[in-house]
């Protein structure tokens, strides 16, 4: 029950902030669809915890900013071997493994991966993705396992 509450506040709260129309009538036509939208998703059963992962909200605040000092490391990282004069560039494949219990923390993990520049995720099968890295320093940083630990905490967390 509170994962349909839940869902339909996050919904609303969306829909105001991307029309940005106050006015009675668009108010009670968004309210009208958030809750068509919700009533259909509790049809499909699509609101559980991996449709609607409310659970994880305090491990994301967590994980968010040390996700988002990854993305500028491996920015700045990617652009000195762009900008370097010899292209130090080595591509490769990789396999790591993916520590995550559920299918929802495999895809946060090779997501994770992909938006982080340098790398990409190919494949995910249970327990291990196969990983295109850009560099040496990327694919190291892959084979660490400290975005493995940091999305497993995660979803421990939850």
């Amino acid at each position: 029950m509170y994962r349909t509450i839940s869902l339909s506040i996050m919904l609303f709260a969306i829909w105001l902030l991307w029309s940005g129309h106050y006015t009675p009538l668009l108010l009670g036509f968004g309210v009208l669809s958030c809750l068509l939208s919700v009533y259909l998703c509790q049809r499909m059963g699509v609101i559980d915890p991996e449709g609607h992962p409310i659970h994880m909200l305090f491990g994301f605040v967590a994980y968010l900013p040390w996700f988002a000092w990854a993305i500028v490391r491996a920015n700045l990282s990617i652009t000195r071997c762009i900008l370097s004069p010899s292209l130090p560039i080595a591509p490769r494949l990789i396999r790591v493994k993916a520590s995550q219990k559920t299918h929802l923390g495999q895809v946060i993990y090779a997501n994770s991966i992909t938006l982080t520049p340098g790398t990409v995720s190919v494949d995910v099968e249970e327990g291990a993705v196969t990983v295109h890295a850009l560099t040496r320093d990327a694919a190291s940083e892959v084979l660490s396992g400290l975005l493995d630990r940091r999305v497993t905490r995660l979803e421990n967390e939850a």
